[in-house]
């Protein structure tokens, strides 16, 4: 059961599809405080609190404080409170059990036991929001509902479930056939090379650096030949620039964000100078989503956009105002004591995504101006959002390969995420684990993390074992920073592991696509805690280091550096799954319990549930080469079955009935 109630003058964000009518009267298990903004909710001890999508810290959100604010934020350790995305939804599974999704495009806090153990308060900046209260039978029950509500999530190409290389760095053609030369002479499988900002002219979006790229649509077809697609990058901020025709559009047709006085408002990202387009004025949508035909055109196939919170470098302004006082500060002996040093940092730390700025620019709505920072958290989505409804005219049978950085419920119905910038630290693959249920509780299905670490050097192990968490996320993609160790997998010693970890995802794609499509078409998720499974188990409420995988799977990696293996806890009768290095598949049974599972790095190994079937392919070296008819099977028990999903994985006819049919063990 769902109720909305009503608070001040809600904005429209779209985040919802089908809108049940307004109650009226008090708000079920939490209190509302117009005066403080707020809603309160007493825990029990025992209380577990799940959602908030992509963010800092654990499965259960307990014991910190969060804030809904997209912010470009590198550092996600567990002192931060926001990450890239805005993901309003929880749910609280205890003496009470029920959903609150609080739709609002402004900053929200929740303090889930921060400032009192025993207190979840939820604060808003301003009294103008929808708040929908969901009650069910189970906590999967109440995700499903809120699934319904909000829509559909977006379906990827099934060649978006291949490997993905990218760094920024691969700054000429030439250095895409390097990737692509090497991958296949090793013969580890590759499907897609993403484009970061090297493949522009002067960072400008929609444009090819010809020097560097020439003749762009060849290129694209000689990778495409090679059943390799590449993936360009797109931010959100336009070059200020005049002959550049995507400013010189968006200036005469008024379509960038304004400041108080009615003119662009001008920040500063990896252009330099530049404007924001208005996102969510619906015409200037509408224009720069039909921007991205440029590239489609040249048969580009899939784009991630990138620094759409939005992130300013600085904003034009303000820069005046530091750069003044730092000369006045020249001005002295510069002998720059404590005090005097620490202003100067604060003067330079403050240029950047300064809360004061996003308080500075307007967007124009039904012919009303609105104040950025009361929609912030809006302009990512509906980036993506511009993107997906101009494939929907410019493609409208194919499917386009499209995620963001930037996020808020509703957007899941337009593309993916990856969960940020992260860094190659062993405490963010652990994160990595625990976004997933998160994520795909809020409709974010397309995930995954930047494997072995966007920022930071790597090492060896740690690639490794992110790739044997990764060959399970439909987003499988290994990223990294310019000026940080190169960690494409012949940058290490050990290429036949990698090699067998790599093949194994191409194995594993008719199981993967299809739990992907049945969470799609179903409000489904793909990944779960145990806890969901299990309610009544009191060891599975507690242990975030493992998740089911669909019906058939539980998946447990490795996440620290030098283990020769893990505890795993079963909470039923299982079988273990070791894919080798030598591509060999070891079967053992285990009883409930706690196991100490020895896992070699270049090992893979998951468990099978009784009475479940795993389909398997022989594998390939890209994703056109995956058989999905001729499968072999691993299955656990007397009449082990899988309901099989089955598509063209290219058009959009996901409904019809021929897609499915039911596996059965031999």
């Amino acid at each position: 059961m769902i109720k909305r109630y009503t608070y001040g003058k809600v904005f429209k964000t779209d985040s919802v599809q089908s809108i049940p009518a307004a109650q009226i009267g008090e708000i079920p298990y939490v209190k509302a405080d117009a005066e403080k903004l707020s809603f309160t909710y007493h825990m029990e001890p025992d209380d577990i609190v799940y959602g908030l999508g992509e963010n800092v810290r654990g499965i259960n959100k307990r014991g910190w404080i969060y804030e809904s604010k997209c912010s470009d934020e590198s550092k996600h350790l567990e002192d931060r409170r926001s990450l890239y995305a805005a993901h309003n939804f929880i749910v609280v599974d205890g003496r009470d059990r029920f959903g609150l999704f609080v739709d609002y495009p402004g900053i929200l806090t929740f303090d889930v036991g921060y400032t009192d153990l025993s207190v979840l308060t939820i604060t808003a900046s301003d009294w103008n929001l929808d708040v929908y209260v969901i009650e069910g039978n189970s906590v999967i029950d109440i995700i499903r509902q809120f699934r319904g509500l909000i829509g559909r999530s977006y379906i990827a190409p099934r060649w978006a479930f291949g490997n993905g290389q990218s760094r920024w760095g691969y700054v000429t053609a030439d250095d895409v056939r390097e990737v692509v030369k090497k991958h296949r002479k090793a013969g580890v499988p590759l499907d897609m090379v993403y484009l970061d900002i090297d493949y522009m002219e002067r960072f400008k979006d929609f444009t090819v650096n010809s020097e560097r790229f020439p003749d762009f649509a060849d290129f694209v077809k000689e990778m495409k030949d090679q059943h390799v697609r590449l993936i360009p990058i797109i931010d959100a901020a336009v070059k200020e620039e005049k002959g550049y025709s995507v400013y010189d559009e968006g200036i005469t047709n008024g379509y960038f964000c304004t400041d108080k006085d009615g003119k662009p408002f001008v920040g500063a990202v990896w252009p330099g100078r530049s404007l924001f387009t208005d996102m969510l004025n619906k015409d200037a949508r509408d224009w720069f989503g039909d921007q991205y035909k440029a590239l489609l055109d040249q048969g580009i196939e899939g784009f991630w956009n990138d620094m759409n919170e939005p992130s300013i470098f600085y904003a034009d302004d303000r820069l005046a105002d530091v750069l003044e006082e730092i000369a006045k500060m020249r001005e002295g002996d510069q002998n720059l004591d404590l005090d005097a040093f620490s202003h100067f940092e604060n003067l330079v730390g403050s240029l950047s995504a300064n809360p004061e700025d996003y308080k500075k620019f307007y967007h124009t709505v039904n012919g009303e101006k609105i104040r950025h920072d009361k929609v912030h958290n809006l302009y990512g989505y509906n980036m993506t959002r511009a993107a997906g409804e101009a494939f929907e005219r410019l493609v409208p049978d194919k499917r386009v390969l499209l995620f963001s950085r930037a996020s808020c419920i509703g957007m899941h119905r337009y593309g993916g995420i990856w969960q940020g910038d992260n860094k190659s630290y062993w405490a963010h693959l652990l994160m990595n684990l625990k976004m997933l249920p998160s994520l795909n509780m809020c409709g974010f299905l397309y995930t995954g993390a930047d494997v072995g670490g966007f920022g930071s050097d790597t090492t060896e192990d740690l690639v490794m074992r992110w790739y044997a968490l990764g060959i399970f996320t439909p987003l499988l993609r290994n990223h990294s920073e310019m000026g940080t160790r190169r960690q494409e997998f012949y940058q290490f010693n050990d290429r036949e592991g990698f090699k067998a970890i790599i093949k194994l995802r191409y194995r594993l794609l008719p199981y993967l696509y299809s739990e992907y499509m049945k969470a799609a078409l179903r409000g489904d998720m793909m990944f779960r805690p145990l806890a969901f499974d299990h309610p009544n188990d009191e060891r599975c409420r507690t242990i975030e280091d493992q998740l089911y995988l669909g019906s058939e799977l539980m998946i447990a990696p490795v996440y620290e550096q030098n283990a020769q293996g893990r505890m795993v806890y079963l909470p039923e009768r299982m079988k273990m799954l070791r894919f080798t290095r030598n591509g060999d598949i070891e079967e053992k049974i285990l009883e409930k319990g706690d196991h100490y599972i020895k896992v070699p790095l270049s090992d893979v190994v998951c468990f099978l549930r009784e009475g479940h079937l795993l389909p398997l392919a022989k594998g390939g070296q890209c994703v056109d080469d995956v058989d999905f008819v001729n499968l072999s099977a691993i299955s656990f028990g007397e009449n082990a079955a899988y309901e099989y999903y089955h598509d063209d994985g290219v058009t959009k006819n996901y409904e019809e009935p021929e897609h499915w049919c039911l596996l059965q063990a031999k």
